[in-house]
C-alpha cells in the first residue's frame, strides 16, 4: 500500500502546533498595502490559528511534516 505524500503547498504555508492547532500567515499583506489603513497593516501582521473545520482537513494534507 503506498503512503500519503505530504502536501508541498500546504508545507509551505502552515504549520502545526502540539496540540493540534495550524497556524497561518495572514492574507493580504504582500503588496498594495498603501491603500490599507495602519491599522488593519498592524493587526495583520504575525500569525493566526486556523478554524478547527479546516484544521482537520490541512493536518491531512501535512502528515505529521510542519516546517
Amino acid at each position: 500500500m503506498p503512503k500519503q505524500k505530504t502536501h508541498k503547498g500546504a508545507k509551505k504555508r502552515f504549520r502545526a502546533t502540539g496540540t493540534g492547532k495550524i497556524k497561518h500567515r495572514q492574507c493580504g499583506t504582500s503588496h498594495l498595502a498603501t491603500a490599507m489603513s495602519a491599522k488593519r497593516s498592524r493587526n495583520l501582521r504575525g500569525t493566526s490559528v486556523l478554524d478547527k473545520m479546516d484544521a482537520d482537513r490541512v493536518l491531512e494534507m501535512l502528515k505529521g511534516n510542519s516546517y
